[in-house]
């Protein structure tokens, strides 16, 4: 297996690294920062997982099915954080985390 089996699973993977790393720049700009502060973590978090899992699955990694279980869990727990704002970029970034979440989930299977 590799890229061309698992491309809408790299998508996904780059697709919430791109906006978690939107949503956590987008939080420090918020009016109370610290408020965001959890959220800004798992943003970091959760994008290094993905970047980190399309580089596996792209190189056809036999550990890739294993990153990307906990890279599921991750997206999850991001998503559930996000979804805690009420801003227009956590509300994106929950949907983007948990439609990617699932990506992974089948990719894993």
């Amino acid at each position: 297996m590799g890229y061309h089996e698992w491309k809408s699973c790299i998508d996904a993977c780059l697709q919430c690294a791109a906006v978690c790393n939107h949503c956590a720049s987008s939080c420090t700009k918020e009016e109370d920062v610290k408020m965001m502060a959890g959220c800004i973590e798992m943003d970091m978090q959760c994008a290094a997982v993905c970047y980190a899992s399309a580089q596996l699955m792209s190189m056809g990694s036999p550990h890739a099915k294993q990153l990307c279980s906990i890279c599921a869990d991750i997206c999850e727990a991001c998503g559930n954080e996000c979804g805690k704002h009420q801003t227009e970029h956590c509300q994106e970034c929950a949907r983007i985390c948990k439609e990617c979440a699932e990506e992974c989930r089948k990719m894993a299977a």
